[in-house]
């Protein structure tokens, strides 16, 4: 064994370095490293960091309830009550969505969750549904994660029911709003506008196609499915594969959409890449799409299915628009074949 095999790197020392990264090849040297199991990633995740921001004025013992209540949600426990850990991203939800009565409570006087009552979460609950599903989603879990370690005698929330939040009936777009997208002047937005709009991939999907995904025209999905790719959509491939190639000539990112963050790596792109600029949402657009097949289908459950990859609930949703017609005012599902000639000539 050569001298020094077992030397490893510190994520934290390489960041530390940013000042002398004149060619932002940090995260790329933190990348090679990991693959080469050279690296300790000693980084704090952006959650907590976040977490600590937000809950930094809060008195004690308030802040340590609610730095366990994260803790055992992000990384689950073991010991008994056990409980299997969330998705940061869920976490963060129920943390805004509590945050808003946890302040006025403090600034009430309140230091600590014990002797919270059914009455006190009651006065906080917002009036708009899908709000106040996400507060009592998350005092549900803060008070039982609190009681199971016996921080708390009671559990306020068992008096509360939880109520699904409204679940709107799904609307279509403008179809001016969806050309305007599909003729964005960058051909990253046209690109996976186009992907969506068409295709009905979802943000997820399109944030991981890969360019070995793309063969002949067509997009092999995860799934197994085989998506023959529409003409406007090849056309802004096209745009966007001879941009790419002109302006990182020497990347070896395998992804199909590239930045200038990811250029110099392996990764895909962030999933906000490219809708922060793109004036639609990627929801949106795939609420569209979907609409448009099950008014074509005649709501034919099955086949919607099959051709976007959701479940029979999701698609049950999607078919009662046509049982359902929109009300005096929301117009009729947008039919994107109407603008395939108009917007596959122009990228």
């Amino acid at each position: 064994m050569f001298p020094g095999a077992n030397l490893r790197f510190r994520a934290s020392d390489i960041l530390a370095m940013r000042s002398y990264d004149d060619d932002g090849n940090i995260r790329s040297t933190i990348e090679v490293l990991e693959d080469a199991g050279l690296l300790i990633d000693d980084r704090v995740p952006s959650f907590t960091k976040l977490f600590a921001r937000k809950t930094q004025a809060l008195p004690e013992p308030m802040r340590s309830q609610l730095e366990l209540w994260r803790d055992i949600m992000v990384d689950g426990s073991k010991t008994p009550p056990r409980r299997q850990p969330r998705d940061t991203m869920t976490v963060k939800g129920q943390m805004y969505g509590i945050l808003p009565a946890i302040t006025r409570w403090v600034e009430d006087g309140r230091t600590s969750l014990v002797g919270i009552s059914t009455e006190d979460i009651l006065a906080m609950l917002p009036d708009d549904p899908s709000r106040r599903h996400t507060m009592m989603l998350g005092f549900r879990t803060l008070f039982t994660i609190l009681r199971g370690r016996k921080l708390v005698f009671l559990d306020p929330t068992k008096a509360i029911p939880l109520r699904g939040p409204n679940r709107n009936m799904p609307l279509p777009m403008e179809p001016t709003a969806i050309r305007d997208a599909l003729t964005n002047p960058d051909p990253a937005i046209a690109l996976a506008v186009s992907l969506i709009a068409f295709h009905a991939l979802t943000i997820q999907q399109v944030q991981h196609v890969q360019l070995t995904d793309i063969i002949d025209g067509r997009l092999r999905m995860p799934d197994g499915r085989s998506i023959p790719l529409a003409k406007p959509v090849r056309v802004r491939l096209t745009a966007w594969l001879d941009h790419r190639a002109k302006r990182w000539s020497e990347t070896k990112n395998p992804y199909l959409l590239v930045t200038i963050q990811t250029a110099p790596r392996l990764s895909p792109p962030s999933r906000n890449f490219p809708w922060r600029k793109a004036g639609v949402t990627a929801q949106a657009l795939r609420t569209d799409r979907i609409l448009y097949e099950v008014e074509q289908t005649g709501g034919d459950v099955r086949r919607v299915c099959d051709l976007f990859g959701i479940g029979i609930e999701t698609a049950l949703r999607y078919s009662a628009t046509i049982l359902e017609p929109p009300t005096p005012g929301e117009r009729a599902p947008t039919h994107t074949g109407e603008i395939d000639n108009e917007s596959a000539s122009t990228v």
